[in-house]
């Protein structure tokens, strides 16, 4: 299975447009080691030409273009080709969904989600209505805990991720609003978890990660007032449905005892200290056996 971070970062991405925190400033003004950073995705293939999207994030096409692998082909007869089979989504989030809009021109779209993410993106942001207007959609629904094949030798089976965060549109109660996918190469057994919008390391959700050989999971804040404590935001990082990294209960802690071969955060928000390397945090992490994704990482499982 070949793996391809496509975008490391949470919303907004690093750094933000309209933010001055010390990471967006250290970045920007070159005092600190800091990379720039695209909002989170990652491309998925079982055999390095047939590619699928996790998340369509706004900063697709600049991702597309940095990932050759991705880009069209002419064949014989002059028609294009695309590399690109179908998205998975893990949530309606705008961060992780916007990017469809920039995926009209390929002719159709062959688009994997939950009941309760596809209602959300048909009757609240209306975004689906939208991209419907301009190229065929064909859903394909997301059962938690159903296995599906998803090309030769690759399948996926996703999970429910419980969070109480407020649903700006549909139904708070309703399952399936996130959902982490386990993908499983099946000629070998290995197995990559991509989880990155995680609120709680419930039992359900740490059995889906037991054995996997790369854990690409939620980092979005070090800690849990990070925001509240800059002043950006009046919620905590866990009222936002993000688990913090560091703290009693924090990921860190626990995902350092797994037993997962590489276990790497992404969806990490433009304040958290992570992004600096040079950093007190960077370095607990690297010490706890967790590495930070960038754009542009691949994993060969």
């Amino acid at each position: 299975m070949w793996v391809r971070v496509l975008g490391s970062a949470a919303g907004g991405g690093f750094p933000q447009w309209n933010c001055a925190c010390p990471p967006c400033q250290a970045v920007r003004d070159g005092s600190r080691p800091a990379r720039p950073r695209t909002e989170s995705s990652i491309a998925v293939s079982a055999d390095s030409r047939r590619w699928f999207l996790l998340n369509a994030s706004p900063d697709v096409r600049a991702q597309i273009e940095s990932f050759p692998a991705l880009h069209p082909s002419r064949g014989p007869d002059g028609s294009r080709t695309v590399p690109l089979q179908a998205v998975l989504l893990t949530d309606a989030e705008l961060d992780h969904t916007l990017g469809l809009l920039l995926l009209r021109e390929g002719g159709g779209l062959v688009l994997h989600a939950t009941e309760a993410t596809r209602d959300t993106l048909h009757g609240g942001t209306s975004l689906l209505r939208t991209l419907e207007t301009y190229c065929p959609v064909e859903w394909r629904p997301v059962v938690p805990g159903a296995e599906v094949p998803l090309a030769e030798g690759l399948s996926y089976r996703a999970f429910d991720v419980p969070t109480t965060k407020r649903a700006r549109f549909g139904s708070a109660s309703r399952e399936g609003r996130v959902v982490g996918y386990r993908l499983t190469d099946e000629r070998s057994g290995r197995a990559l978890v991509h989880l990155p919008v995680l609120q709680e390391l419930t039992p359900a959700v740490c059995a889906e990660l037991e054995d996997c050989a790369c854990l690409l999971v939620d980092g979005t804040c070090w800690s849990d007032d990070e925001l509240v404590r800059l002043g950006l935001a009046g919620r905590t990082a866990r009222e936002m449905g993000h688990l913090p990294i560091s703290g009693p209960g924090g990921s860190l802690e626990r995902l350092a005892a797994l037993p997962v071969e590489r276990r790497i955060y992404v969806h990490v928000n433009n304040t958290n200290p992570i992004l600096l390397e040079d950093s007190p945090e960077r370095r607990t992490v690297e010490e706890h056996g967790m590495e930070v994704a960038v754009d542009g990482l691949e994993v060969l499982l």
